[in-house]
């Protein structure tokens, strides 16, 4: 177990943790970047105990990479470790899908549904311009994958790859022209978990995320 996510934050260890993690999730500490553990001791004013825990548990998240006699990395965003992240999500969120259907109670779909109207409310969202979604229980994605009522699978996908998944769409696919298809397809995957058609809402979440991964290789390749 690497990162619950809602825990709260009581030690030093999780309270540098939980910061790092919004700083790398929203690129203000680049991906790439090197992580100096003197610089951040001194700017958590923290031994490098507690330090090293934090920066394990972020390695463990799949957020830095270490190489030996080097140090430590912020992830970079490629390619290639984006289609290998994908084709992870679509087959499990898809699965995760597939079991919402049966597993949700009509009280949870509802709050799906609001969740949507929430999202919508959003002037940004509304006009095609951003589609950001806080982590958590904000997250569409994050509340279809405990919908699923699988332990081993939400696991796997809000502990050890929900963090860089939100990485890459927080920094290249929560903008333009998908802002308001993605929307679009959110609402057609929870209409199809309201009629209990896993096998529908499956297809149409493994559509949903195979156009966002097309989106944000598009402006990967721009980038580089």
């Amino acid at each position: 177990m690497s990162l619950p996510l809602l825990k709260p934050v009581v030690t030093a260890a999780d309270r540098v943790l939980q910061e790092l993690l919004q700083d790398i999730v929203n690129g203000v500490i680049a991906p790439g970047s090197k992580i100096s553990e003197p610089e951040l001791a001194k700017r958590f004013d923290l031994s490098r105990a507690p330090l090293r825990e934090a920066l394990a548990r972020l390695e463990r998240c799949h957020l830095l990479e270490r190489t030996p006699n080097a140090g430590s990395r912020v992830v970079k965003l490629s390619t290639e470790n984006l289609l290998s992240l994908y084709q992870l999500r679509e087959e499990l969120e898809g699965l995760a899908c597939r079991l919402a259907a049966t597993q949700m109670s009509d009280a949870e779909i509802r709050e799906m549904q609001d969740l949507l109207d929430q999202h919508l409310s959003s002037q940004r969202v509304r006009e095609g311009e951003s589609y950001y979604q806080e982590a958590g229980d904000l997250d569409f994605h994050y509340r279809i994958i405990l919908g699923s009522k699988n332990p081993y699978l939400i696991n796997i996908l809000t502990d050890e790859l929900y963090h860089l998944m939100r990485m890459y769409r927080v920094q290249l696919g929560m903008n333009g022209p998908r802002v308001s298809r993605a929307f679009d397809e959110h609402k057609a995957i929870i209409n199809a978990i309201a009629n209990r058609d896993g096998e529908l809402a499956d297809l149409l979440m493994r559509r949903h995320i195979a156009a966002s991964r097309r989106n944000i290789e598009t402006k990967l390749r721009t980038q580089s």
